[in-house]
């Protein structure tokens, strides 16, 4: 069973519906004995982040994650999701993430100087990724493709090992991750039509 993770952050039915389009049995799970069932886990969301990590910490969900992420379990973060996995975010102050990777969430900043545009906070709709061919989750999905973003704030990985997938808009900044049995993605595979779901598939048959 795949566990995606509701802690009142968004609609986890699209995520929910997308992995069993594709042949996960995924469930929607609240508790956290129910996440350490789960032979794997997603964590979706849409939102403040630090309303997420919050729910996350009073729940004890945050404590699944990590356990289920420390036995090895595959794990696959989505949008907010993704973010919560770094050290430290800088939205709307300073919050402490769940630290599975070194790094930070920082807000878009661009300099019209060397952009030579001013460009629009979120950043909002397709947009491709220049991805790792290694990575199972990009197992089959072709360099460049493109897939469905909807953020204003983006990681910055310490350690580039970490990159698993960049995208640019107005600078280059990483649109995915993989370390080991972590997946992530900045960008919204269940919204990304039949490359999402390719990448959603490859998840299920890790």
């Amino acid at each position: 069973m795949i566990a995606v993770v509701d802690y009142g952050m968004g609609n986890l039915r699209s995520v929910q519906k997308a992995l069993e389009h594709v042949g996960g049995r995924a469930e929607i799970v609240s508790a956290p004995a129910d996440v350490a069932a789960a032979e794997k886990v997603v964590l979706p969301g849409v939102g403040a982040f630090a309303d997420a990590i919050e729910r996350l910490r009073t729940t004890g969900l945050d404590q699944a994650v990590l356990q289920a992420i420390r036995q090895g379990r595959s794990f696959l973060g989505i949008c907010l999701g993704f973010q919560l996995l770094f050290d430290v975010s800088y939205e709307d102050g300073e919050y402490t993430g769940l630290g599975v990777l070194p790094g930070k969430v920082v807000r878009f900043e661009f300099n019209p100087s060397i952009t030579g545009q001013t460009l629009k906070v979120p950043h909002m709709g397709w947009n491709q990724i220049q991805c790792k061919p290694e990575c199972p989750l990009f197992a089959g999905v072709e360099n460049g493709s493109h897939v469905y973003f909807v953020h204003s704030y983006h990681a910055v990985c310490i350690n580039d090992s970490d990159i698993a997938a960049v995208t640019d808009y107005g600078y280059s900044f990483p649109s995915a991750v993989w370390s080991d049995n972590v997946f992530a993605t900045q960008f919204h595979p269940e919204k990304s039509q039949a490359v999402g779901l390719r990448m959603l598939k490859n998840f299920v048959e890790m």
